[in-house]
């Protein structure tokens, strides 16, 4: 059960956008930049005050990637593996970041909520890879201990 200041927020960012069915992706990205995660409890009273199905604003909100339900880190750290970075070792940043981090690929975000690791597909930065991103931050053409220099500069942060 969320408190109630999480109510109190959404019905301002709702407030913000109108009570139109249209608004729905707008405003549940407005929740999730508010708290790193789109909380499951908040996309329901959206999808009431909004006047949509329930199961239509989940089916919104789980189509597009971008949409987490689980809680993550101030930095969200995004390793590309496509191939052109793929060929030129994101694993070998992958693997560091992992041991850096104590994540796994079942376990994506520290316990104090600092870091969430994740692949993606693509970047779209081809020519500077290997490429990782911090908060949409472009780091190009990473090594395995550039990214570990990274962490260490950010918990310093």
């Amino acid at each position: 059960m969320l408190d109630q200041a999480y109510y109190d927020k959404t019905d301002e960012i709702i407030a913000s956008h109108g009570l139109t069915q249209a608004a729905l992706i707008p405003v549940i990205q407005d929740i999730q930049a508010e708290y790193r995660y789109l909380p499951p409890e908040l996309l329901s009273y959206v999808a009431g005050k909004l006047s949509i199905d329930e199961a239509k604003a989940y089916s919104v909100a789980t189509f597009y990637e971008n949409f987490s339900f689980e809680p993550k880190g101030k930095y969200i750290i995004k390793v590309c593996n496509g191939t052109a970075c793929h060929v030129r070792k994101s694993v070998a940043i992958l693997e560091r970041l992992y041991s850096e981090l104590g994540l796994s690929g079942e376990k994506a975000t520290t316990d104090d909520m600092l870091f969430t690791l994740e692949t993606v597909s693509c970047l779209g930065a081809c020519g500077l890879a290997p490429v990782l991103t911090v908060n949409d931050k472009v780091y190009p053409a990473m090594t395995p201990d550039a990214a570990a220099e990274l962490i260490r500069e950010l918990r310093g942060a």
